[in-house]
């Protein structure tokens, strides 16, 4: 059974499958880039009293499955989330973005992917964020994958 949360009015179990894409599909992101990250997203989420509970990604694109607490607007918390891991990455990894981008580029596509994890058991979900990755073998393309 799925282990539900509680808040002082609520009882509550959402889990969002959320994907992000780099603008143009710009195979930008390093592994450095993909752990530094990881923690700005945990540390947005906590702030909005959700969690990160698994997240993985390629060059040009990141998965995040996020244990969501009801107050949350879904759309407020993914800009939020979307905008501090740019201006972040922007500020540390200057020099390597701005070989894929001109001019004071934006890291993430406008658009998003978000799935609702509803009936599907967790442990399905994150095999399928760690097995859909293509370069997991590191036969194509030769890319090495951003965790290991």
């Amino acid at each position: 059974m799925t282990k539900l949360n509680s808040g002082s009015h609520v009882v509550f179990s959402i889990h969002l499958h959320i994907v992000f894409v780099t603008k143009y599909r710009r195979k930008v992101l390093t592994q450095q880039m993909f752990q530094d990250m990881k923690q700005v997203f945990e540390r947005v989420l906590s702030a909005n009293k959700s969690k990160l509970s698994d997240c993985n990604g390629e060059a040009d694109h990141v998965h995040l499955l996020v244990d969501l607490h009801p107050d949350n607007n879904i759309s407020d918390l993914i800009a939020s989330l979307k905008s501090a891991s740019s201006r972040i990455l922007r500020q540390k990894y200057k020099p390597e973005i701005d070989k894929h981008y001109w001019g004071k580029a934006k890291l993430w596509h406008d658009s998003k992917c978000i799935v609702s994890c509803g009936g599907a058991p967790l442990e399905t979900v994150k095999k399928y964020i760690h097995a859909s990755i293509w370069w997991k073998t590191g036969e194509i393309r030769g890319i090495e994958p951003l965790i290991s």
